[in-house]
C-alpha cells in the first residue's frame, strides 16, 4: 500500500487479522466491524509505534463514516450545538454537526482575530506539534451559540489528552460544561489521566469511533499490541 492509499476505503468485516501483529498497518474496527487501515508512526525511541489517522486526508466515504457512527454515539448526549478543534478536528466537528441535523456549528481557532479577547484563550500543544507554541481561542461573537446550551466538543484524533484538556479549560473559562467529548479515533489509554485530572467525569464523556493500542515492535519487527 502506498502512503496515499492510506485512510481511503472502509473494508468489510474481518478483512484483515487484527490478532496477528501488524508489519505496514494497522486495521480499525468500526462499530459495525468493518475496518480501515492506518499506517504505523514509529516513535523517537524506535521501539514503541502509534496507528495514525489525518482526517482530512481521508476519502469523502471515510470521512462521511466516521462522522455517521459518532454523530450516532453523540445522539443520546442531545447537544445543541458542536464545538470543533483545530485544526483536524474541524473537519470531522463540521461532519458531525450535519449528520446531527444542526446547521452550523462553533469553530474554535488557532489565528487570534483583531476582536478576540486574551481571557478567552487558552495554550495549546498536541502530540503531531509538540514543538509548536500557540493558543487556543473562542470567537466571543460566537458564545450566544454556546452559553446554556448542550455541548459536545469534538476533535480528530484523542492521543495525549493536551488538546482536548485545552479545550474542555477554554470552555471552562467561558462557564461551559460540554456534555459529551467526540473523536473519531481514541489513541491507547493515555488521555484518561489528563482529563480524569482536569474533573474525574471527563473521562467518561468521552466516545469515540475506534480505539487503537500502543504498539511495540518484537524480535521479527512485527508491531504487537501493548
Amino acid at each position: 500500500m502506498q502512503p496515499h492509499d492510506f485512510w481511503q476505503d472502509i473494508y468489510p468485516p474481518k478483512s484483515f487479522d487484527i490478532q496477528a501483529g501488524y508489519r505496514d498497518f494497522f486495521p480499525a474496527t468500526l462499530g459495525d466491524n468493518s475496518q480501515i487501515l492506518l499506517p504505523i508512526r514509529p516513535l523517537a525511541d524506535g521501539k514503541h509505534a502509534l496507528a495514525s489517522l489525518i482526517v482530512n486526508q481521508a476519502s469523502f466515504a471515510v470521512e462521511d463514516g466516521l462522522a455517521t457512527e459518532l454523530a450516532a454515539k453523540l445522539a443520546p448526549f442531545e447537544p445543541d450545538v458542536v464545538a470543533g478543534l483545530p485544526t483536524l478536528g474541524l473537519t470531522l466537528a463540521s461532519a458531525v454537526a450535519r449528520k446531527l441535523g444542526h446547521s452550523r456549528y462553533v469553530p474554535l481557532g488557532t489565528s487570534r482575530k483583531f476582536w478576540y479577547v486574551d481571557d478567552l484563550s487558552v495554550p495549546l500543544s498536541s502530540i503531531t506539534t509538540p514543538d509548536q507554541k500557540k493558543r487556543l481561542y473562542v470567537d466571543p461573537r460566537m458564545l450566544p451559540l454556546l452559553r446554556g446550551k448542550r455541548v459536545a466538543l469534538i476533535d480528530d484524533v484523542i492521543s495525549s489528552g493536551a488538546s482536548i484538556v485545552a479545550g474542555l479549560t477554554l470552555m471552562d473559562a467561558c462557564g461551559i460544561a460540554p456534555v459529551a467529548i467526540g473523536a473519531a479515533m481514541l489513541q491507547t489509554e493515555r488521555w484518561r489521566q489528563p482529563l480524569a485530572e482536569l474533573a474525574p467525569h471527563w473521562p467518561e464523556r468521552v466516545v469515540g469511533v475506534f480505539q487503537t493500542p500502543m504498539l511495540q515492535r518484537d524480535e521479527n519487527g512485527i508491531w504487537r499490541a501493548v
